[in-house]
């Protein structure tokens, strides 16, 4: 079964965090949320999330995907947590999924993770990163790295990372159930 870890900050948006852990589980895959502490996670519009574990704990299991929401001032608080650089980071040089929507694309961009790569997020979340070949499709994968636009994308992205871990078969089948 494959194993997928999700990233909650502090004001994280929570569309992308539920639609996200949702999709993934109704494709019978792993998920493990996370947050940056011990804490219950207050998410952007005033959403209580209760994080599964810590990042402390997390960070010593192996995920075959990491995953991060966006919003604000969520993406600013996983860009300053220096544990979560080092674990993406570890993760791409493993060969394994790295994936983020909206504004914490630039988050990976930071980790210096999007240079010279393809990738979208919410407008402007990468103005500082010229390196980065910046695209304005929903959902943009380069190779292992998978992006996406905005809360508005939350759905296809979700189903974009079933697809990439369970295969297409899978992710028609989680999207047939939605009546989508």
């Amino acid at each position: 079964m494959h194993k997928v870890l999700v990233l909650l900050a502090q004001g994280c948006e929570e569309i992308e965090a539920v639609t996200v852990i949702d999709i993934l589980r109704r494709a019978g895959i792993e998920v493990t949320s996370a947050g940056l502490d011990d804490l219950p996670v207050l998410a952007s519009r005033g959403v209580m999330l209760l994080p599964d574990t810590s990042l402390d704990l997390a960070q010593h299991q192996s995920f075959d995907m990491i995953v991060l929401p966006g919003g604000q001032p969520g993406t600013d608080n996983l860009k300053a947590d220096k544990r979560l650089i080092a674990l993406l980071r570890q993760m791409a040089q493993q060969g394994k999924y790295v994936a983020a929507i909206c504004a914490a694309p630039s988050v990976l961009a930071a980790a210096g993770l999007l240079d010279g790569r393809k990738a979208t997020c919410y407008p402007t979340c990468l103005d500082g990163y010229p390196k980065v070949d910046l695209q304005t499709a929903a959902v943009v994968e380069d190779g292992k790295l998978i992006t996406s636009r905005s809360p508005g994308t939350a759905m296809d992205f979700a189903l974009t990372l079933v697809e990439r871990l369970a295969g297409k078969t899978k992710r028609q089948e989680v999207e047939a159930a939605l009546v989508r």
